[in-house]
Parts: structure tokens; sequence; C-alpha cells
């Protein structure tokens, strides 16, 4: 049975968002599996993506405080439908990033990371492949906020899609 992924990084509530925007919350309650790429910035945000996700797969990021680095990895592995995924906040200039990350995670199939936000998708010569979903709610130097779904079927990663955000329509943090 397929399973479907939504990969997210850099979602920094409430440093440049007051709340998730709804598009993602959705999103998260849609995907069999979320990949938190770090950079959370606050315990509220991880509560609700632990409340509303089926799985979550989270490492904290640069601007994550002791709550959030007590609460997760720096780097998470998982096999997910066969595929070993990898997961890191930061992997250092783009330049040399593939031959760094092939030598970091051997082991690894696809490598999840944030950081910069800025979406990457590359494969390296080993095979590796790199994923940053961009950010949800920091577009930086991008033309939009951004996040990225996928499925992992049977060993194989497809339909690795890059959304686009709307966050004009922001979400109430829930009080449950």
């Amino acid at each position: 049975m397929p399973t479907t992924l939504l990969l997210l990084a850099d979602t920094h509530v409430p440093k440049r968002a007051r709340a998730l925007p709804d598009q993602v919350l959705r999103a998260v309650e849609e995907a069999d599996v979320v990949l938190h790429a770090g950079d959370w910035v606050d315990e509220a945000t991880l509560d609700e993506l632990e409340k509303r996700s089926r799985r979550l797969i989270g490492v904290y990021g640069n601007n994550d405080g002791p709550g959030l680095r007590a609460r997760l990895p720096e780097v998470a592995t998982e096999v997910i439908d066969g595929i070993r995924f990898a997961m890191i906040h930061e992997t250092g200039a783009a330049t040399g990033r593939e031959a760094r990350c092939e030598a970091q995670f051997p082991d690894a199939d696809v490598l999840v990371f944030g950081h910069s936000h800025i979406p990457w998708e590359t494969t390296t010569p080993r095979g590796l492949r790199l994923l940053n979903p961009g950010s949800p709610t920091d577009r930086r130097r991008q033309p939009v906020c951004t996040l990225m779904t996928a499925v992992a079927d049977a060993g194989t990663l497809r339909d690795v899609t890059l959304v686009p955000v709307d966050r004009a329509h922001g979400a109430q943090r829930s009080q449950a």
C-alpha cells in the first residue's frame, strides 16, 4: 500500500508566521507520514503536528531551543515503505552538497533537509535523493512559500511535488 508523505521544514512559528497556514494543517492531516526537517522554533508547533498527524518524524534545527532539542534528534533515520530515509536540518553550502551528503548518509536512499528555505531536489551520482521542501511560512528570496509531497511505494519514491503555500489564510492555533 503506498504511503503519502508531507515534507516540511523551517516553519518558524511564531517568529515568521503567527501560526501554520490552514493549507499546511490540512496537508498534515491528509498525509500518512509527516517529515519535518527542523526550525520549528516553538514547542506548540511540534505539539500541534503531533496531535494532527498520523505519524510525525522530526529533527531539530539551529533556531530550536532546549525544549525542542530535548524532544527531537539532530538526525532521524526511518524506513518507510522500503525506502531508507535520513533527515537533518542543515547540510551546508549548496556547492559540494551532493558529495558531503553521500559521505555523511551512505545508507540512505533519500535525505530530507531544510535550513536554506530554498526548495531543492537532486539525485547524487550514487543515487541519494536530496529533498528540501523550502518553507511554508518564510519564502525569503523565493517567489512563494512551499511544502513538498511525495509517495513512497514499495521501495520507490514517486510523485515528488513542490506545492506553493498560500499564507493569506493562516490558521488559529488549536486550543485542545
